[in-house]
C-alpha cells in the first residue's frame, strides 16, 4: 500500500523504520512511468513504508528536501535521508536502494 503523505503527517510518517516516497505530479509522464513500478515494489516487500507527495499540493515540502525535478525518490531510515534517485529508474535499482536501506 501506498500512502499519500502531507504537510501534517509527515513527520510522523518518516520519523520511525525505512521510508521510500516518491515526490510526483499527476502532470509528469516520467512520474507516471514509475509509478506501476513503485506499486509493484511495494506489493513485495512490506517492511518499508511507500509514500507519495504531489508536489503541486505541497511545494513547501518538495523544496524543504531539495526537490528540484520530478519524479525524485527519497529513502529514509529513522527520519534520515540515506539515498534518493531521480528520474525513471527501474525495479531493480528501486530493489537495491531499499536492500541497502534495510542493512
Amino acid at each position: 500500500m501506498i500512502i499519500e503523505l502531507t504537510d501534517k503527517n509527515y513527520e510522523e510518517k518518516i520519523s520511525k523504520g525505512a521510508v521510500l516516497i516518491d515526490f510526483w505530479a499527476p502532470w509528469c509522464g516520467p512520474c507516471n512511468i514509475l509509478a506501476p513500478v513503485i506499486e509493484e515494489v511495494a506489493k513485495e516487500i512490506t517492511n518499508v513504508i511507500f509514500a507519495k507527495i504531489n508536489v503541486d499540493d505541497f511545494p513547501e515540502l518538495a523544496g524543504k528536501h531539495g526537490v528540484m525535478s520530478i519524479p525524485t525518490l527519497k529513502f529514509y531510515k529513522d527520519g534520515a535521508e540515506v539515498d534518493s534517485s531521480i528520474g525513471v529508474v527501474s525495479k531493480n535499482v528501486i530493489l537495491k536502494k531499499l536492500e541497502q536501506l534495510l542493512a
